[in-house]
C-alpha cells in the first residue's frame, strides 16, 4: 500500500491543521495580518425614532393591561327569549287553575337583554371593542345601567320585585281584557310631592269612593279619573284606621289624558282565576305585554298565534297600557335569532326601532293590550300586512 502524503511543514506524528483562509477587506492588502475583531460604528438614534419606540412600547403595555383591567362600561347584548306559551325545565311558564285552557300551535316569545359590566361582571377592552363593531350590542357608561354603590344582590332583588309586579299587572290586565271582574282594595302608599294630595291622604288609607261613586277595582278608579278635567276638586271617600272619612283633592293632569289624584296606590287584587307565572333567572318589568298575551291565548279557544313565532316586549299597566322599555335593538336581534318573524313593539319605542329591524322580522307597534291582542290575532290569521308598523311613514 502506498504511504500517505505528508506535509513537510508539520512535525512528524502531528495532526494536520487546516489553514486559515485569507482575510480580505476593501482597501487592505492581502499581505497584511488578519484582523481578529471588526467594530462597525453605527449612528446614534434620532429623537424621532426614540419617540416612536417609546410610543410603541407604551401602546403595547396599555394594550396588555387593557386585556385584564376592568373598564367603566356596560355592554348590552341580545339575551335569551322564552315562549310564554311553553315550558321551562318541564314547568309551564304560565299555569292557570280553576278555568279551562286551550292549546296553541304558535309561540309568544318574551325578549331580554343581557348586561355585562355590573357588580361581579366586569368588562375589558377587547370586550368593549368587539361590542362596538358587533352591530347588535351597545356600550354605555356603567353608571347609566347600574346605579353607583349598588351591589349585585340589590340589583337582583329590585329586578325580581319588578318581575313579580309585572306578572300581577299582566294577569289583571289580561283577565279584564277578557271580561272578568277583578276586585281590588285600593291602599294608599303615599302622596306625590307637589300635588294636591300632600297633607290630605296618609299612607295606609283605603280609597273607597270618588265623587260619591264606589270604587271596587283599580280600573274603575282609572276610568273615573279619565273623565275628570285636571284642576278640578274631587271628593275622595277613604277609610282611615277603619273609620270612614271624606277629603277634598285638587286633581292634576295625567300624561295620557284625564286627571290624576297625586296618590300612590298599592292595590290588593282578588283574582277570579288562579294564574301562576314561573320563570327563572330573568328580572325586570318588560315582559308584561307578552305575559298578558300568553294568558289571553291560553284562556281562549281560538288559536290566535296559529303556528307563527311572535316575539315582543313592553311593560303592562293594570289598565292595559303598554309602556316603553330599554334595549329594543338587542331584543329585536334576539327575537330574530330565535326564529321570530313578527315583533310587537311599544309605540313609544318606535323611534329606536327604525333602522334596527333585522332581515326577516316584521314589527307592529302597539300602545295597549287590546291593540297587542288584535295584532296577535291578525298575524296568526295571515293579515299582518294590515298592521301599523314603526317604519310606516
Amino acid at each position: 500500500m502506498p504511504a500517505p502524503d505528508r506535509n513537510p511543514d508539520l512535525n512528524p506524528g502531528s495532526e494536520p491543521t487546516p489553514a486559515e483562509p485569507p482575510f480580505h477587506d476593501a482597501g487592505t492588502p492581502d499581505n497584511e495580518p488578519p484582523v481578529d475583531d471588526v467594530v462597525v460604528a453605527r449612528p446614534a438614534p434620532s429623537p424621532r425614532s426614540t419617540t416612536l419606540s417609546i410610543a410603541v412600547l407604551v401602546t403595547l403595555v396599555l394594550c396588555t393591561v387593557g386585556v385584564f383591567v376592568p373598564l367603566p362600561y356596560a355592554i348590552g347584548s341580545p339575551g335569551p327569549t322564552r315562549d310564554t306559551l311553553g315550558e321551562q325545565d318541564g314547568t309551564p311558564l304560565i299555569d292557570i287553575q280553576d278555568a279551562e285552557t286551550f292549546d296553541s300551535t304558535g309561540e309568544l316569545r318574551m325578549t331580554t337583554v343581557s348586561f355585562s359590566g355590573g357588580p361581579g361582571y366586569p368588562v375589558t377592552l377587547p370586550m368593549v371593542l368587539q361590542a362596538w363593531v358587533s352591530g347588535t350590542r351597545v356600550v354605555s357608561p356603567v353608571e347609566s345601567v347600574f346605579p353607583p354603590a349598588r351591589s349585585q344582590e340589590d340589583i337582583d332583588e329590585e329586578n325580581t320585585a319588578e318581575m313579580v309586579s309585572s306578572q300581577e299587572n299582566a294577569t289583571v290586565a289580561a283577565l279584564e281584557e277578557l271580561g272578568y271582574e277583578v276586585p281590588a282594595q285600593l291602599v294608599v302608599a303615599g302622596a306625590v310631592e307637589g300635588t294636591g294630595a300632600v297633607g290630605v291622604v296618609q299612607e295606609g288609607d283605603v280609597v273607597v269612593t270618588l265623587q260619591g261613586e264606589a270604587l271596587t277595582s283599580y280600573t274603575a278608579l282609572v276610568t273615573a279619573l279619565a273623565a275628570i278635567e285636571p284642576g278640578e276638586t274631587v271628593a275622595l271617600g277613604i277609610e282611615r284606621d277603619g273609620a270612614p272619612l271624606d277629603v277634598q283633592i285638587v286633581t292634576g293632569e295625567r300624561e295620557t289624558g284625564g286627571s290624576q289624584l297625586g296618590v300612590y296606590i298599592d292595590p290588593t287584587f282578588d283574582l277570579p282565576i288562579d294564574v301562576t307565572i314561573e320563570i327563572e333567572d330573568i328580572g325586570g318589568p318588560s315582559a308584561g305585554t307578552m305575559f298578558a298575551l300568553g294568558i289571553i291565548d291560553k284562556l281562549t279557544p281560538e288559536d290566535e298565534a296559529n303556528g307563527v313565532v311572535i316575539a315582543g316586549t313592553g311593560t303592562m299597566d293594570v289598565d292595559g297600557t303598554v309602556g316603553p322599555i330599554g334595549g329594543i335593538r338587542q331584543k329585536l336581534a334576539g327575537a330574530r335569532r330565535d326564529g321570530a318573524t313578527w315583533f310587537l313593539a311599544p309605540a313609544d319605542n318606535c323611534d329606536e326601532v327604525v333602522g334596527n329591524v333585522p332581515d326577516g322580522l316584521s314589527v307592529a307597534k302597539v300602545a295597549t293590550l287590546a291593540e297587542a291582542r288584535a295584532a296577535m290575532t291578525a298575524i296568526g290569521a295571515g293579515d299582518g300586512d294590515s298592521l301599523e308598523t314603526c317604519t310606516a311613514d
